[in-house]
């Protein structure tokens, strides 16, 4: 009978949130054509909505960003321990920039660098 019971709160809690998250969406929606009419570049008349999307060539860039960035995540916990722990570290730290290394010259060798 516990199991039913844990079971029902966590499918409760999953079905309050989504319907949380709906209703924010819902009371904080904005109204497409009260921002379009608002300048919001230094005043001059925007030329697109101000919530319009980013175009798609910065999304290769936002990901290897957030790849090199995550990286440094592991590189300072092992920068405190590296004297500790001795040359099996520096040999793991130099295989992870490895593959690194390898995912950056495949990308540019695809072309996901190239900016036009």
């Amino acid at each position: 009978m516990s199991a039913y019971l844990s079971l029902a709160a966590m499918l409760g809690i999953a079905v309050g949130g989504v319907l949380l998250a709906y209703l924010l969406h819902r009371r904080t929606a904005v109204a497409p054509g009260a921002v379009a009419s608002l300048p919001f570049l230094s005043g001059w008349r925007p030329e697109e909505h101000a919530l319009s999307r980013f175009e798609a060539r910065y999304y290769p860039m936002t990901l290897l960003f957030l790849a090199f960035d995550v990286e440094m995540l592991y590189m300072y916990p092992w920068a405190t321990v590296v004297a500790s722990i001795g040359t099996s570290a520096i040999v793991e730290m130099f295989v992870l920039l490895g593959v690194l290394m390898t995912g950056v010259l495949w990308a540019w060798r695809e072309g996901a660098l190239r900016w036009t």
